[in-house]
């Protein structure tokens, strides 16, 4: 079989670059749980992001939870959400006995539409979430502007986002009281599962680290409790895989840019499928584009070997919210996003065939 007729995935992780030798070592070396190579992987982070505190945590999902529950978010709160992420946004809100409310999309990005939030605070409303869905900024000094004059907590769901800047060059994920990441298999870095919690308080630094071991700050010889927790804690063998991964990083993003770069010239000449568009310093890990006709693409490509994902459905579409909103401009994303193939991983001759097969199908 010829290279051009080999099945291309939607996603591919590859730990090629040392990431076995490195969680061989740290198991030699008795580094498994939480310890001093979760301590360094933290510390790596938080250069890297230009944050004084990071705390590595199970999920990018924990993370979120985490950064609610330090900041006393429970039953009767509201959290403000936008309908288009990953559930686990709401979910981490709902797991808490919190409500979320969702909040609808820009109408050309999807992303919070800041200048509908004030529709839906009420006295119950404690945090606001933007989130940067695949690296796309938010615009934060809107959002934080908002959130001081009603009182509000932002906490931004950064995710996809690792890498990722806003047109200032700031990174996303540090211009709140906490940001959260995640490491899971399709992102730009990955240790299989894990999170992260960025933020420049320190008391909500040493929250997050007692809340992660279940209140307790000494887990050897614990002479109090302080506060109610839960068990969210990183391994080293997961922090030495990190630690090889935080390495690639510039270079995976430098990669991200030219494979974004290539679609988007590559997909001027489509009159049916639309990429959805970047701004400057925005890196995001997927190929996202806008199709009326998904299902026949997906189809068409499946049988020429191309892999795609189709966006996952708008959030108040589940069945068990009680959700009633005209959330009009995620509609059109939920109905007709879709991923191209994507990532690091992917290379040009693939784009090359993803391109040409999108071409055809017209």
């Amino acid at each position: 079989m010829t290279r051009i007729h080999e099945p291309i995935p939607w996603w591919a992780t590859n730990f090629t670059s040392g990431e076995a030798e490195a969680a061989a070592g740290a198991i030699t070396n008795r580094h498994l749980s939480q310890g001093s190579v979760t301590e360094l992987f933290e510390q790596a982070l938080a250069k890297y992001l230009g944050v004084p505190h990071v705390v590595a945590v199970t999920s990018g999902t924990s993370a979120l939870t985490l950064a609610l529950m330090a900041h006393g978010i429970g039953p009767g709160d509201e959290v403000l959400v936008p309908n288009r992420t990953w559930i686990a946004t709401a979910h981490s809100v709902q797991i808490l006995g919190a409500t979320p409310v969702f909040i609808d999309t820009e109408p050309d990005r999807p992303v919070m539409d800041v200048s509908t939030v004030h529709r839906h605070v009420t006295s119950r409303t404690k945090v606001v979430i933007p989130v940067h869905m695949n690296g796309r900024s938010v615009n934060m000094e809107a959002v934080n502007a908002f959130a001081a004059a009603a009182g509000l907590v932002v906490i931004e769901d950064a995710a996809q986002a690792l890498g990722s800047r806003d047109q200032q060059g700031r990174a996303l994920g540090t211009l709140s009281k906490a940001g959260c990441f995640s490491l899971s298999v399709a992102k730009i870095i990955s240790t299989a599962q894990g999170g992260i919690v960025a933020t420049r308080d320190a008391v909500i630094d040493a929250r997050l680290r007692a809340i992660r071991t279940h209140g307790v700050e000494n887990t050897i010889e614990p002479n109090t409790w302080i506060m109610p927790g839960f068990n969210f804690r990183f391994t080293d063998i997961l922090a030495s895989i990190g630690l090889v991964q935080l390495g690639l990083l510039p270079g995976r993003v430098n990669r991200q840019r030219q494979v974004y770069d290539l679609y988007e010239e590559g997909l001027k000449s489509s009159d049916s499928v639309r990429l959805i568009p970047q701004q400057v310093g925005e890196v995001g890990p997927y190929i996202e584009v806008l199709t009326k006709d998904r299902d026949r693409l997906v189809e068409f490509l499946k049988l020429r070997g191309i892999e795609t994902r189709i966006f996952y459905p708008d959030l108040d579409t589940a069945p068990y919210w009680n959700f009633d909103e005209g959330l009009v401009n995620s509609r059109v994303f939920g109905q007709e996003g879709l991923y191209l193939p994507s990532g690091p991983s992917v290379t040009d001759e693939q784009i090359e065939r993803v391109l040409a097969a999108v071409i055809e199908s017209r």
